[in-house]
């Protein structure tokens, strides 16, 4: 499964959206997803260095979306730097560990019962974020 996330720290706030690869275009449109968020409040965006991140369409981008949103790159291979890391960390523990799926239908439902549970109750992953805040 491929899928795309980001929390915000403050409110434990949990993003997430399901693409069928990663490049510049799903992470794009997951951007725009956040976009719809954000824009008026501002963000502060921090990403890791997978290569869609560093795509000149991604670029161009923030650069038209500068005036609302502040990026920054984490430093190469420091995944314990990502709060996301840890919400991941939380769907292998509370969803798939040590688990069988028989078909893709059943890993979509499991980790959809995950994430929902995640956005809709943000008491569950602060634990998980405090080490950011």
């Amino acid at each position: 499964m491929k899928i795309l996330g980001a929390v915000e720290l403050w409110r434990c706030r949990f993003h997430y959206q399901s693409a069928s690869v990663f490049n510049a275009s799903t992470y794009l449109a997951f951007l725009e997803q956040l976009a719809r968020r954000y824009r008026r409040q501002g963000a502060v965006l921090i990403q890791d260095n997978a290569s869609y991140h560093k795509h000149r369409d991604v670029w161009a981008w923030f650069r038209s979306n500068r005036g609302w949103l502040e990026v920054h790159q984490l430093p190469p291979y420091s995944p314990e730097l990502n709060p996301t890391e840890r919400l991941w960390q939380h769907t292998r523990k509370n969803g798939t560990h040590n688990r069988y799926f028989a078909s893709t239908t059943e890993l979509l439902a499991t980790l959809s019962r995950v994430f929902t549970q995640m956005q809709a109750c943000p008491d569950l992953i602060r634990p998980y974020l405090l080490p950011f805040c």
